[in-house]
């Protein structure tokens, strides 16, 4: 499961708050880009 701090996210839960560059639309910030719909949010790390 995905971490927030030390407490583990749950099914149903909200995403905390992440801003992120995109390659097309600037800057996104998650979950508020989703609106009240159901999202994915797909990251590629591209290196390790």
């Amino acid at each position: 499961m995905a971490r927030a701090g030390t407490r583990i996210l749950d099914s149903g839960e909200t995403l905390p708050d992440l801003t992120m560059a995109t390659v097309l639309h600037g800057q996104i910030t998650a979950p508020e880009a989703f609106g009240s719909a159901w999202g994915v949010l797909l990251v590629y790390r591209a290196h390790w």
